[in-house]
């Protein structure tokens, strides 16, 4: 894969990754500061194995960086979404750690698998699902939502 088809593929899977930790403001910041850096060093993360998951913590070293004391991540859900948004979720989210609204944010609004957010986040499968069940549980406990049998 040519740095292009990277640079492409990356940029959206950081996006989602990175939004669904910092929030939308943050988020889209901290991508564009990681997929700057890819270009910069264009070489050495080409010859990386995963490189989208180093640009990743590249990602996380930016974001840390722009936050403020007191920022808000995730503003209030807009009204004109709120039909299809439980309003509380936003301040939910805030209540997880960063790696469980991580995994609960790529694998349940984006759609990625376990495995896919375990190779992007550098994590295995295995902790991707237990951030993911414990993040869920804190969820339905915020939002008094009863679990749903299997």
């Amino acid at each position: 894969m040519g740095f292009d088809e990277l640079a492409v593929d990356a940029s959206r899977r950081l996006r989602h990754a990175l939004v669904a930790a910092y929030g939308p403001d943050v988020g889209g910041e901290a991508t564009a500061d990681a997929v700057a850096y890819a270009w910069e060093h264009r070489d050495r993360i080409e010859a990386m194995e995963n490189p989208v998951g180093y640009l990743y913590r590249v990602g996380q070293t930016a974001a840390r960086r722009l936050m403020k004391p007191g920022r808000v991540l995730f503003p209030s859900v807009p009204e004109h979404l709120e039909p299809r948004v439980e309003p509380g979720l936003p301040a939910a989210l805030m209540n997880l750690t960063e790696m469980q609204r991580t995994c609960v944010v790529l694998v349940h609004a984006y759609g990625y698998g376990q495995t896919e957010v375990g190779h992007l986040l550098g994590v295995s499968p295995s902790t991707v699902r237990s951030h993911l069940d414990r993040g869920l549980t804190a969820l339905r406990d915020a939002l008094e939502v009863a679990h749903e049998s299997r």
